[in-house]
């Protein structure tokens, strides 16, 4: 398995451009990294990077066998997935993403079930609000909110998440309660922003008589955790854009009050991506079967695609 596994490694560094990067993807010493990547270039008697104490890069040689390097892990890939699969005993890593607010409330919470279920299988949960990089960043599933930009990868679609508007009684009671969309923008109020490279929660989507129509709200208050957000508006320091789920014990608490009901945030897409190759995984499709079904009873438990409380 050595020559394999020296495949793998340069696949990864080949990736992320990094040796430390693909030591610390991986879990093996920067030492293990390079020692790996110096064995495959003497079996194969090329330079696959120039090193130097800034910067590695791919040389020609390298480039021409990133290729075949993917296809041989692919179909080693296949080939394991198909015995897995013949013997519904799946086994090994799969390295999951999901924002904060779905990933701390709705994902892991399931996984010891699952993992009890499938006592061979190890998952690597990464929570973050950050766009993610299913390629770079090695991952087998990513749960999102939203819109995925790459074409590529498929897209299974869980649930249409109602979202809503909202802030604490003490900021309504402070600066007065929005009627619409339009009262938020001028600076009139502060609008709590999830925002990082890339992000576009600033502009809110709202729906209002003529349809959809997006609003650049404007505010102090900018995290890149949704979580920080709900924080700021239970402490009355601005209005929040959440998914509903994320604040109905609030809401339903009286914590938090709707705002700006005359147009509502237009619901957004729950869905995990996943890639072709990944996607024939038993174990990865099991985990989506797994999870999905438990979040689709969580959503009418929770009423996420239902009614706001009165």
């Amino acid at each position: 398995m050595s020559y394999l596994e020296n495949i793998r490694t340069f696949v990864r560094v080949y990736e992320l451009g990094s040796m430390s990067a693909a030591g610390r993807d991986l879990r093996i010493s920067p030492a293990v990294t390079s020692s790996r990547i110096s064995q495959l270039e003497d079996h194969l008697s090329v330079r696959l990077f120039q090193r130097t104490t800034r910067s590695l890069r791919p040389t020609e040689q390298g480039k021409a066998f990133y290729g075949g390097a993917c296809e041989v892990l692919e179909a080693v890939g296949t080939a394991e997935a198909h015995v897995v699969n013949i013997t519904d005993n799946p086994k090994g890593s799969l390295f999951v993403a999901a924002p904060l607010g779905v990933g701390r409330r709705l994902i892991a919470p399931l996984i010891p079930e699952f993992l009890k279920t499938y006592p061979e299988v190890k998952i690597r949960l990464r929570l973050t609000d950050r766009k993610v990089d299913m390629t770079t960043e090695g991952l087998d599933l990513a749960f999102f909110l939203g819109h995925p930009e790459d074409s590529a990868l498929r897209i299974r679609k869980i649930a249409d998440v109602t979202r809503v508007l909202c802030a604490a009684p003490s900021y309504v009671a402070a600066h007065g309660m929005p009627a619409s969309g339009a009262d938020l923008i001028g600076g009139a109020h502060e609008c709590l922003n999830l925002r990082f490279p890339g992000a576009t929660e600033f502009q809110w989507r709202l729906m209002t008589a003529d349809g959809p129509k997006k609003f650049q709200v404007g505010g102090r208050y900018e995290c890149d955790d949704g979580d920080v957000l709900t924080e700021w508006a239970l402490s009355g320091h601005g209005i929040a854009l959440k998914p509903l789920f994320e604040v109905a014990a609030y809401l339903a608490e009286g914590r938090l009050v709707p705002v700006a009901t005359q147009t509502p945030p237009e619901p957004v897409q729950m869905a995990c991506l996943f890639t072709h190759r990944r996607g024939q995984d038993p174990k990865t499709r099991l985990f989506m079967d797994f999870v999905i079904d438990r979040i689709v009873g969580i959503v009418r438990a929770k009423a996420l695609s239902g009614q706001l409380p009165r």
